[in-house]
């Protein structure tokens, strides 16, 4: 399958499942919360290799996806991401659960920032940061916030092609090559 194909079929994806979401009064919800099990899945090499190993029957892959998930994710979601392995999209459900996300926010007229954080943020400090990124773009700004160690401290925004870094690690590029 070429890569236009495939970016219409994951599209495709997306919107079906937040239409499901949706319809369950919980699109933005269950956005969220299959893009990071796609993310917990992207994170550990063993769980990601079980889910989309072809020689794994289908069923089994579904036990380990229940013994996982149970407790830490919706019924709805433990259900969608069963279905998204057995059509073969295990690889797919960080992308899917992104575009969902996306189009969330676009049918409320928001953009989406993907903020990278060494930390899990709580609400409070996402509206805030929600707010100056909309005061600094000139958008409505909806934060999808992902926690990545590699950040160290501080966070990395990216809104559209622009991004807002405001890390540990670019404040040392920057003291470094002042002093250089």
């Amino acid at each position: 399958m070429d890569e236009t194909t495939n970016a219409a079929v994951l599209d495709g994806y997306a919107s079906g499942l937040l239409a499901i979401g949706q319809a369950e009064d919980g699109g933005e919800a269950l956005a969220n919360e299959l893009f990071a099990i796609g993310r917990a899945f992207d994170g550990s090499d063993e769980l990601r290799d079980a889910i989309t190993n072809p020689q794994i029957p289908v069923e089994r892959k579904q036990n380990l996806l229940s013994q996982v998930l149970t407790g830490r994710a919706s019924s709805m979601s433990i259900a969608l991401v069963n279905m998204l392995v057995s059509a073969g999209k295990a690889r797919d459900i960080t992308d899917i659960g992104r575009l969902m996300i996306e189009k969330a926010a676009l049918s409320q007229e928001l953009t989406v920032a993907e903020v990278r954080s060494a930390i899990e943020l709580d609400p409070e400090t996402v509206s805030r940061l929600e707010a100056k990124l909309s005061s600094a773009t000139g958008k409505r700004i909806k934060a999808n916030v992902i926690v990545d160690p590699s950040v160290v401290g501080g966070l990395v925004a990216k809104v559209g092609d622009t991004v807002f870094d405001g890390s540990v690690s670019s404040r040392l590029q920057e003291l470094r090559e002042a002093w250089a």
